[in-house]
């Protein structure tokens, strides 16, 4: 089981449980946005699980080059199902409360919790960040590059929803901040659309990279050409005249070539 994935689910299902009991005590309205953040990453979690559980079956009769494009499927059912219903969520209770009257606030219960939602979140973000720095170092990548551009849907769906994490526990607490400054409600209102925002932005990326490698995506052109090095030095090759190399899966490859053998008129 990916230890990344499972830490990212543990620590996300702590942080959404504080931030609900937190939400109904302040009746902060980014910190509702915040709490529907941290379900919906939650639920995402559970959907990765499947995903790269089924990917990894081993191939078969029906299936001969196996079932790693799963983990595509699945994880763009995450970003679908739970990333675009987070933004939905926040978005609408956002705009709902720019209208609300001021309320009594439990300022401290907040900051206390957006800090201890920091900690577990920034944990699951360390864990991801190292997975994908050293996945990066190898192909010459930045550790950004390689999020994006990984074959692994799941690596990259945790990394997202991290990072998104870290950036939405900043609004929320700048919202709540301004809030408990100026005695208006609508900064708070205001933070809870942009981590509606940072999440529909979030969920576009994700639905987009998933869907190119469903579609079929040819790996890097460095790739491509070690690929085409290694089968041009092998015994009794005189010269390829086509070569195609696609993902069907996480690390996984599916390779067709023409060549031409030598002393074979």
């Amino acid at each position: 089981m990916n230890l990344t994935v499972v830490i990212a689910f543990v620590a996300n299902t702590l942080v959404a449980l504080a931030k609900s009991v937190a939400a109904v005590l302040t009746g902060s309205a980014s910190m509702v946005a915040e709490a529907a953040h941290s379900w919906a990453d939650t639920g995402n979690e559970l959907f990765l699980f499947v995903a790269d559980r089924r990917s990894t079956r081993r191939p078969d009769q029906a299936h001969p080059l196996g079932y790693g494009r799963e983990a595509y499927v699945w994880s763009m059912f995450a970003a679908v199902g739970l990333f675009v219903a987070g933004a939905v969520v926040s978005i609408t209770h956002g705009v709902q409360e720019l209208s609300a009257k001021e309320t009594d606030t439990s300022f401290p219960i907040a900051y206390v919790v957006l800090a201890i939602s920091f900690v577990l979140e920034g944990t699951s973000f360390v864990q991801a960040y190292r997975q994908v720095r050293g996945q990066a170092g190898p192909v010459e990548h930045t550790v950004l590059q390689h999020a994006l551009e990984t074959s692994d849907p799941t690596l990259r769906a945790v990394f997202a929803e991290d990072s998104a994490a870290l950036v939405g526990l900043a609004i929320a607490a700048g919202g709540i901040g301004l809030h408990q400054v100026t005695g208006s409600p609508v900064p708070d209102a205001i933070g809870s659309i942009l981590v509606g925002v940072l999440l529909g932005v979030v969920a576009f990326i994700l639905i987009d990279r998933n869907r190119r490698f469903l579609v079929g995506m040819e790996v890097a052109p460095e790739i491509r050409e070690y690929v085409f090095g290694r089968i041009s030095e092998m015994d009794g090759v005189s010269s390829i005249g086509y070569l195609h190399v696609e993902f069907v899966g996480p690390h996984r490859v599916y390779i067709v070539a023409s060549v031409d053998l030598e002393g074979d008129e």
